[in-house]
């Protein structure tokens, strides 16, 4: 079959836009292309379950879940301690372990700042960490994406190092005596 010049130069303008629309199937973009935008009403409801999930994802913490923790987790996730890296969901898990040994859960978080990208598949969540005290030790930042059936992992977070113990800070040293004269 021989093409004309208009097929080959439609075929040459729609070959770049293949891969992206490959992409956003294989994230649940179900039709919808990389630069589709959700309604006002979709981009609320889909907010409002990435805040219902970051809710569940902290309280595995609090219940001592590590397995429920666990299913939160997307499979490439990248989580970022400082400057350490944990790469793939074993990973993470397994740095996370020991976070969730004992009774009491060493901190806790809240969603405080919600904003999902207007195609709906990316979403970044942040808020306060508080200690076993109550007390606000830092913030944390996750970012979740919308899997095919609809369910939100989280790809990335970076929290802060308020879940280990801090190192002892050394006593101010004594101010000089005076010098009389």
């Amino acid at each position: 079959m021989s093409m004309t010049k208009p097929m080959i130069l439609f075929a040459l303008l729609l070959l770049p836009a293949l891969p992206a629309a490959a992409a956003a199937g294989a994230t649940g973009g179900a039709g919808q292309g990389p630069s589709a935008t959700l309604s006002p009403a979709e981009l609320a409801r889909r907010t409002e379950a990435v805040r219902a999930t970051e809710r569940a994802f902290a309280k595995t913490m609090a219940d001592r879940d590590l397995a429920a923790f666990a299913r939160f987790i997307a499979p490439d996730a990248v989580f970022m301690d400082g400057t350490e890296a944990s790469r793939g969901a074993e990973a993470v898990v397994a740095g996370w372990r020991d976070l969730f040994k004992g009774t009491a859960a060493p901190f806790s978080w809240e969603p405080e700042v919600i904003e999902v990208l207007p195609t709906g598949q990316l979403a970044l969540s942040s808020g306060p960490v508080h200690n076993a005290k109550g007390e606000r030790t830092g913030t944390f930042h996750s970012v979740w994406r919308r899997e095919r059936d609809g369910t939100w992992r989280i790809v990335l977070d970076h929290g802060c190092s308020c879940a280990k113990p801090a190192a002892p800070t050394p006593a101010p040293a004594p101010a000089p005596a005076p010098v009389k004269p």
